[in-house]
């Protein structure tokens, strides 16, 4: 048992050091990311059941020689580096609150995400007491393709007839896997639960899809949105998005290409607006190196499954697949969402592109980089998700109050304090 001790040991200790310092190298980028995403998400998990298990190790005779207390010793720090990560995701209202997120909107009423969901992450997939989900909705069809989405809204009636607010959801998963049944749900879930209606987003993925066909078909959503909205009880004229990760891309894409005649074959003249923005840990730049060696698009992923196109005699392409390409003064408000420790995308990548909207945009344009966050931390309803959460639905019902006033889009602190029409810039965070 001394040297079943100290593997316990050296596993933790060297878990707990990956949480801290994620593998960026090529062999050890996945392997990383999927055991630091774990850890630092169910960090508290993580704590109780390594805790339990140096117990009993112990109990069996697990110090009986110099490897089991060696072993021991590495248990406890590992254990220790862990809980750490637990006090860094405590501070996320802090972060948020920092970044300028009106976090104090209606304070009396602010939602709380619930207990029971960190404590057991999986009832996360099953639709929240107040919710009403309608799955497969197909929102459009050509021959055998046939695109769906699912519809979360509340399930109690509208006061007087009136349409909600509504917020598209586009998951990730690289472009080529993922699913709406995967991504977002914790999201959407609270979401409904504060009278919006919520729409979760499937688009053809690659190999067999082609940039810009993932784009084209999020903004056949849009012009269904228009057209349909109203029989879920939303508002046709005001519409929100998000995603992570791919979705973060296709986010900020979808918000900055309104109307784009190229991305929208065959339904130039809808209207492709979006009234706000959320991108989580996306991908904005793929014709630049800046966080990377060398630029995103430049990867096999994207010459071989997405863009299809080397990117050496074609960064014209991949310049035209960039969010940051189309950013202008009339971008709509932008949220962005990033982790410090995000060891698949690097955090500067959100660095860039968010000074660069806040020097072309004049929207207000928020940014709040999550300590101690792996990729796609969301998808989790760990505490930080939580807070994450109840930050994003208050900085969504800031905008949709400011829409329903009739005023335009405006700096955080006229969110927070819309009705006597205070007014602040966005506070800088640390990372910036």
């Amino acid at each position: 048992m001394p040297y079943v001790m100290l593997a316990l040991g050296i596993l933790f200790a060297l878990v707990a050091l990956n949480a801290h310092a994620p593998r960026r190298s090529a062999l050890l980028l996945a392997p990383s990311f999927f055991c630091g995403w774990l850890t630092i998400e169910m960090a508290p998990h993580a704590v109780v059941t390594w805790a339990a298990a140096t117990a009993l190790t112990a109990g069996f005779g697990g110090l009986d020689g110099w490897p089991g207390w060696v072993g021991f010793a590495l248990a406890i720090l590992g254990i220790a580096g862990v809980a750490a990560t637990i006090v860094a995701s405590r501070r996320t209202v802090v972060t948020l609150r920092d970044s300028g997120a009106p976090l104090d909107l209606d304070p009396e009423d602010a939602p709380r995400y619930p207990l029971a969901h960190l404590i057991v992450p999986q009832l996360c997939l099953i639709p929240r007491k107040g919710v009403r989900v309608e799955r497969n909705v197909v929102f459009h069809e050509d021959g055998r393709l046939r695109l769906k989405l699912d519809v979360f809204q509340p399930a109690a009636e509208r006061p007087d007839g009136e349409l909600r607010p509504g917020l598209m959801q586009i998951h990730g998963g690289a472009w080529v896997i993922g699913d709406k049944r995967e991504q977002g749900l914790p999201l959407l879930n609270h979401m409904a639960l504060q009278g919006w209606a919520g729409f979760n987003v499937n688009y053809r993925l690659s190999p067999r899809a082609t940039f810009p066909d993932h784009l084209i078909d999020l903004k056949r959503f849009l012009a269904w949105y228009r057209e349909h909205a109203e029989e879920y009880g939303a508002d046709p004229d005001f519409l929100c998005v998000t995603g992570g990760s791919a979705g973060g891309h296709l986010t900020a894409l979808v918000a900055l290409t309104a109307n784009v005649p190229e991305f929208q074959p065959g339904f130039e003249d809808v209207d492709t607006t979006v009234q706000g923005a959320v991108p989580f840990y996306g991908v904005y730049n793929l014709f630049e190196p800046g966080p990377w060696p060398r630029p995103m698009g430049a990867t096999r992923l994207m010459e071989r499954m997405v863009i299809k196109k080397p990117f050496a005699e074609n960064q014209e392409a991949y310049a035209k697949a960039s969010p940051i390409t189309y950013i202008g003064k009339d971008a709509p408000p932008f949220f962005v969402i990033h982790g410090d420790r995000d060891s698949l995308i690097p955090v500067a990548e959100a660095h860039r592109f968010v000074e660069r909207l806040r020097e072309v945009s004049e929207a207000p344009v928020i940014y709040a980089e999550m300590k101690g966050a792996q990729h796609a931390f969301d998808v989790f309803p760990s505490y930080r998700t939580a807070r994450v959460i109840e930050g994003v639905e208050r900085y969504l019902t800031g905008l949709h109050r400011q829409y329903r006033q009739g005023t335009p889009p405006a700096v955080p602190g006229e969110v927070s304090d819309s009705v006597d029409g205070a007014s602040a810039r966005p506070r800088a965070t640390a990372a910036e």
